[in-house]
């Protein structure tokens, strides 16, 4: 089971949640992957240095996907499918494997976007 960040998730993990961390070391020392959107290291991202040491650090080992000419479109029917307008949470729905795990501080809508591609991927709140 690997394991899909959100921005909430990246932004918990930066302020020392000792849940976030936990699932990812557990998820590490399985050898699976852990993996996020670019878009959420978009918005967790406010010019790194020391104060966001925890934040940086987690990233070196964290896969980014890119939205990208081929994944764009995918990302905006799924939006439109699940009617929402949160193009960063439909990335990071579509992400997520079945057998993974989304780590989320939005889970109904990670679940609404999930539901509506047909995973059946866990979510967890943080």
């Amino acid at each position: 089971m690997g394991l899909v960040l959100d921005t909430g998730a990246l932004i918990a993990f930066d302020r020392g949640s000792r849940e976030v961390a936990a699932l990812v070391e557990a998820t590490r020392r399985r050898r699976e992957k852990v993996v996020t959107s670019s878009g959420c290291v978009a918005q967790a991202w406010r010019g790194g240095g020391p104060r966001q040491a925890l934040l940086a650090r987690l990233l070196r080992g964290v896969g980014e996907a890119a939205l990208d000419p081929e994944v764009s479109p995918v990302v905006g029917e799924l939006c439109d499918q699940a009617a929402s307008s949160d193009v960063i949470d439909a990335h990071v729905a579509l992400l997520a494997r079945d057998e993974d795990m989304v780590v989320t501080s939005d889970a109904d809508d990670i679940r609404t976007l999930l539901r509506a591609r047909g995973s059946v991927a866990s979510v967890v709140r943080c």
